[in-house]
């Protein structure tokens, strides 16, 4: 099989053009990122905040009811 002597510049101009758009991409939306891992994170906290109040209160309920 015959490869013509020009397919690694091709590939390499190919990889480095590859590479500068998705740098460019990431500087661009840089912050939306960060913004969207921040609300992700946030998100499952809140889940877990809001299952361990729930859970408190489900505890409490049920101690109330047992010294009653």
């Amino acid at each position: 099989m015959y490869v013509d002597p020009n397919t690694g510049g091709m590939l390499f101009q190919i990889l480095a053009a590859s590479f500068v758009v998705i740098s460019g991409f990431l500087l661009v939306f840089s912050g939306k990122i960060r913004m969207f891992f921040a609300r992700l994170r946030r998100g499952f906290s809140n889940d877990h905040e809001v299952d361990a109040e729930s859970s408190k209160e489900d505890n409490r309920a049920d101690s109330e009811a047992n010294n009653s």
